[in-house]
């Protein structure tokens, strides 16, 4: 039995970056052999172990084959004849396909050490292709190392291209695409993702709303990746940053047809569908009336979910792209004039039910002016 670290922990290290997670990789064992030293099965059909005292996930060396449509159409075969070598080529990029022993010697068969030098991310095998999931895993992985200058392998982009052509990321499920979406949005340069997508031919096939923007013309598309990365800028959160993408859709359906069909959690489709059919209000607050301001204000229930507006708000400044956005400051004012509005006088004078809310209203119109007349 040989024991190895294996994937994101050796490129990481290699790399000079923080290693969290950390793979191992067993070749010569059996099941059997792995429960009789205390290791916990994950489960029937995969051959993943939980050590018994650190709780870190060895797995068996193994082989697989493709069997069926999507990424979970392989059938795996881990046997203590499957080699060190057999595993790691088929990983998806050379630079996921380098281990170390027990020693730290490095074991890198297929070039993944030179191709980290170069900032390539190259495919290891042919088999590349049969896996759909690995488009969206190489553009998440050209986000997370743009900034150290890393680039796709032309030939592992035509690999991508093929797996686009073929229809087999319609197969994927929408968990595992958004799984992979929301780690790709929440890298440093998250366009890059969506460059690298439409580099090979899969924001077509999985988001063609989106992909339509730049078939109109690249002045179309470059606003939602610029609103993208001001984003990542500032550190947004993951349902600001999907907003952001999706804020060139001036269909309100193209925006829920994106959102039903990755699942998107509730708090990234709300967002986008609000920030889609009220942003234009926001570019022209300062010439909005009273009337206006406070339905926009009670359309994001600014009493309650404060902090759903300034999510807004933020989205609306990440499009600036960068520029002065005196808007937000005008925005902000004006939810803490609504606000400030005290209901204790009007229900002291008896007022109750419909009554009440109307003279609410009105005193928070009668705010909204003096904010007004105040800034202009």
């Amino acid at each position: 039995m040989q024991i190895y670290k294996v994937g994101g922990a050796v490129r990481d290290r290699l790399l000079g970056r923080p290693v969290s997670d950390i793979d191992w990789l067993v070749v010569g064992a059996t099941v059997e052999q792995m429960q009789a030293q205390g290791f916990r099965p994950v489960g029937a059909d995969f051959p993943v172990f939980i050590h018994p005292t650190s709780g870190e996930e060895y797995a068996l060396a193994r082989t697989e084959r493709k069997s069926g449509r999507g990424y979970g159409g392989f059938t795996f075969h881990a046997s203590p004849e499957v080699t060190l070598e057999e595993d790691l080529i088929r990983r998806d990029l050379t630079i996921n396909a380098m281990a170390e022993d027990e020693h730290g010697a490095l074991c890198d068969p297929y070039g993944g050490k030179a191709d980290l030098e170069q900032r390539v991310l190259r495919h290891v095998s042919p088999a590349f292709a049969e896996d759909p999931l690995r488009v969206l895993r190489v553009a998440r992985f050209a986000a997370r190392y743009a900034p150290l200058g890393f680039h796709v392998a032309e030939e592992t982009l035509a690999l991508m291209r093929q797996i686009s052509a073929s229809g087999e990321l319609l197969a994927l499920t929408a968990e595992r695409s958004w799984k992979e979406i929301e780690r790709a949005l929440m890298e440093d340069q998250p366009q890059v993702f969506i460059q690298v997508l439409r580099d090979c031919d899969a924001l077509q096939a999985l988001m063609p709303e989106l992909d339509a923007l730049f078939s109109t013309s690249q002045d179309a598309g470059a606003p939602p990746l610029a609103a993208l990365e001001q984003a990542a800028r500032h550190h947004q959160p993951l349902h600001v940053r999907w907003a952001c993408l999706l804020l060139g859709l001036h269909d309100l359906k193209a925006i829920k047809a994106l959102n039903q069909r990755f699942k998107a959690p509730r708090e990234c489709q709300e967002m986008a569908l609000l920030a889609g059919e009220f942003k234009e209000q926001s570019h022209r607050a300062q010439a909005l009336q009273p009337v206006q301001l406070l339905e926009l204000l009670q359309k994001f229930d600014i009493y309650r979910r404060p902090q759903r507006f300034e999510d807004f708000i933020a989205v609306c400044e990440m499009h600036s792209q960068g520029h002065a956005y005196p808007q937000a400051g005008y925005l902000r004012g004006a939810a803490a004039a609504a606000r400030a509005v005290d209901v204790q006088p009007l229900v002291a004078r008896g007022l109750g039910g419909q009554a009440l809310g109307e003279a609410l209203k009105a005193e928070r119109l009668l705010a909204l002016e003096a904010y007004r007349q105040g800034s202009a």
